[in-house]
């Protein structure tokens, strides 16, 4: 349902489903790296900030925030995708210096990105949910982008309930 809601912002990987259990898909070269983006300080970016440091993946923090807050603005916290091992940290800087994606490619995956985590924002927030973080994932197939694997499930995204968020921070 996610990638039919979003379908007016970029293409996805489905082509058709035949029954509710097959789901025929177009294949996609992946981009080595997956897009998080974060709302909150939330997760791995709180592990960071609390441990003193106010830049993530490149992307410069303000002092005084608390585990959890609302940030003043979504911020693109992308990581490499490891063949082995654990994914990484890296900024927009890295991934075009090193030629991971080029600056072009990367520049549409940033617009898709911010367009895709509003609108799983408002989603959520139809369903008495904040949408905190989560990732989206890019292929590109006959020079066109499309969107990749699951977005905005419970093994992509962190929520909360909007319902008493304010109470608790």
């Amino acid at each position: 349902k996610f990638l039919q809601a979003t379908i007016y912002i970029l293409p996805n990987w489905v082509v058709t489903v035949p029954d509710p259990s097959v789901t025929i898909g177009r294949i996609c070269e992946p981009f080595k790296v997956e897009m998080v983006i974060r709302g909150y300080l939330a997760g791995h970016a709180w592990r960071e900030y609390s441990a003193g440091k106010r830049e993530v993946c490149g992307v410069s923090l303000p002092d005084g925030l608390k585990e959890n807050d609302k940030l003043p603005v979504p911020i693109i916290t992308p990581t490499t995708k490891a063949s082995v091992g654990h994914d990484e940290d890296i900024s927009e800087e890295q991934i075009i210096t090193r030629e991971i994606v080029s600056a072009a490619d990367y520049g549409e995956l940033e617009r898709y990105t911010f367009a895709l985590y509003q609108r799983g924002t408002e989603i959520a927030a139809k369903r008495g949910l904040i949408l905190v973080d989560t990732k989206y994932e890019f292929g590109k197939t006959n020079g066109r982008i499309y969107l990749i694997d699951e977005i905005h499930t419970h093994d992509s995204s962190r929520y909360f309930y909007k319902d008493g968020y304010e109470e608790r921070q």
